[in-house]
């Protein structure tokens, strides 16, 4: 029961794991994970007519490295890496492509790091530009999320184990002093500062999220909602072009590390300590369901934009070269007719409504992959009440939803986004805003950043993981050594017991629970990376190993045959 799966049936079909698509370094040498930071993959697709644009970065303890990433149609060469960097004294956490400016002779590529600098370097030429933060004297704690300003060759967001968010300008320098800032905006739990100086510097604005470390962001579809997750174990929603919370939802306990946006905008996942996945309606300010299949901590979550059979508009996103792009485009317009056809069917007869499903993953530090699909049972509980909702909840919706001070509010998701580039994350629009770019530049207003769109992946919880994580953690049982920084945080800001049975933390019997369509052990060691591609899906573990799942109908004959003559005699998972 406990071996190592190498294929799992879902409706679709066969998904099956490609060992000869498997990148690692060089040496395929099993990496001794104690105490590094997790295991991170970042993809980008260069502006290559050859077909063959895409590439990958991962990082594994003290070292970086960047491939050409074959996927389901060639074994992967590992003898030929494009760059390589090892690094002293500190450790890369988290890594982002700019896919606005890649192409196949430069690619700007940002590096967070443990001791808190961010450095941007270009793998392809071998250069390394500029490094912020560099005296740490805006930030000394570790980076948690970088990530680019999409629709922005420029412009950056980077998060910190302090609980702290910065935007960053790569054209302006950080300063020789320690910044001072002015307030912009505060809230509930969080503040929005400027940075004050008679010159333009970086950082441009910081935020200061929550009680304990910022573990994760990520950016709704049209880039004006932004999502954060906590250590204090809250998920907050802000609207980034007015610096105003839009709302907020509370773990079942513990810290949350993940999070994810619905390719339309309308849902949002978490994940985290207490070992369930959590859905967050966007418009209705409510959860709607909690999953639960892992055995332990939640790593990383995300929707698969080629699954979900529902979004109102094309989910797509360009994954580089004209020819991709014309194909992405045509096959999410086609599903996106379809699906606004039966959209338009559901909500102007009486007839018996159309499926509606969200398919997304998650990933945990139990080893295991599991699948979830969001059904229409779940969205629409009441069918009386469905229709009436329909209106708000499916198609493009002005109404405030509850909870909210009254603004009204548009679906993140509701104007048709750009293409996917291939990152840690669910489709991000692209969409170029030279306004609010320039704005942001010369005044660092808050409202000069209302294009952004990104989502990166958590990078907290390493430093606990192998002392103080046992693998058996599971609901109800909370570790006895969890983060003081946590219990001090719980006793000072929000008591647990006063949130749970509450809208922002409703009891597990008051909302519905979901489970795992597969649920399989996929590693020997924990997961820390879940990315959806068009033809295969990608996990990687601490020990360094990225792996290639190809969708079914995708493995190319001559890897199927590899396949069977590697795996024979292993008995395979047929469930």
């Amino acid at each position: 029961m406990n071996e190592i799966k190498t294929q799992f049936t879902t409706r679709e079909g066969l998904y099956k794991l490609l060992p000869h698509s498997e990148y690692s370094r060089p040496n395929r040498v099993p990496f001794n994970s104690q105490g590094s930071n997790p295991v991170r993959v970042s993809f980008v697709n260069l502006n290559d007519q050859s077909g063959n644009g895409d590439r990958l970065c991962f990082n594994v303890g003290r070292e970086l490295y960047f491939y050409i990433y074959k996927g389901v149609r060639k074994a992967a060469d590992l003898s030929k890496p494009i760059d390589k960097r090892i690094y002293k004294g500190t450790q890369p956490t988290c890594h982002d492509f700019n896919h606005l400016t890649a192409t196949a002779e430069s690619v700007s590529l940002l590096v967070g790091f443990s001791a808190g600098q961010v450095q941007l370097i270009d793998p392809i030429k071998k250069e390394t530009s500029k490094l912020f933060n560099e005296e740490r004297l805006i930030d000394k704690s570790r980076v948690t999320c970088v990530k680019w300003v999409p629709g922005s060759e420029s412009l950056f967001l980077v998060a910190h184990s302090s609980g702290s968010m910065y935007l960053y300008n790569v054209e302006h320098t950080c300063g020789t002093t320690a910044p001072h800032y002015q307030l912009l905006k505060q809230g509930e739990s969080f503040a929005v500062h400027t940075c004050k100086s008679k010159s333009t510097r970086n950082p441009l604005l910081k935020w200061t999220v929550g009680e304990g470390a910022l573990n994760e962001f990520a950016f709704s579809p049209d880039g004006k909602f932004l999502a954060c997750v906590s250590q204090d174990g809250f998920l907050r929603v802000f609207n980034f072009d007015s610096v105003e919370l839009h709302g907020t939802m509370k773990s079942y306990f513990g810290g949350l590390l993940c999070v994810c946006w619905s390719p339309d905008g309308k849902y949002i996942v978490t994940g985290g300590e207490d070992d369930l996945v959590t859905v967050w309606s966007f418009l209705d300010c409510r959860v709607i369901a909690r999953g639960h299949g892992h055995k332990s901590w939640v790593s990383v979550v995300g929707f698969d934009p080629y699954t979900t059979s529902v979004e109102e508009s094309d989910p797509m996103e360009f994954s580089g070269s004209d020819e991709d792009f014309q194909d992405l485009l045509h096959f999410g317009r086609d599903r996106a007719n379809s699906t606004q056809s039966r959209l338009s069917k559901r909500n102007s007869t009486d007839s018996r409504p159309v499926s509606v499903t969200y398919r997304f993953g998650s990933v945990g530090q139990d080893t295991q992959l599991c699948l979830w699909d969001l059904t229409e049972d779940i969205l629409f509980p009441h069918q009386p009440l469905s229709r009436a909702r329909t209106h708000t909840n499916v198609m493009n919706a002005t109404s405030p939803p509850a909870g909210s001070n009254g603004n009204s509010v548009t679906t993140p998701g509701n104007s048709v986004p750009p293409p996917l580039p291939r990152s840690n994350s669910l489709p991000h629009s692209a969409v170029s805003n030279a306004g609010s770019k320039s704005s942001v530049m010369d005044g660092a207003i808050a409202s000069g950043v209302s294009k952004f769109a990104t989502l990166s992946l958590h990078d907290r919880k390493e430093r606990h993981h192998e002392k103080d994580h046992k693998r058996n953690h599971s609901m109800g049982h909370i570790s006895s050594k969890s983060s003081d920084k946590l219990n001090l945080v719980t006793k000072a800001k929000t008591d647990p017991a006063k949130t749970l049975g509450t809208s922002l933390c409703p009891r597990m019997e008051d909302v519905p629970l979901l489970e795992p369509l597969i649920c399989k052990k996929i590693a020997h060691e924990r997961l820390t990376v879940l990315v959806f591609l068009e033809d295969c899906i990608v996990t990687a573990c601490q020990e360094g190993f990225i792996c290639t799942w190809a969708r079914p109908g995708k493995v190319p004959a001559e890897q199927f045959c590899r396949q069977e003559d590697r795996v024979q005699g292993v008995l395979q998972d047929q469930s």
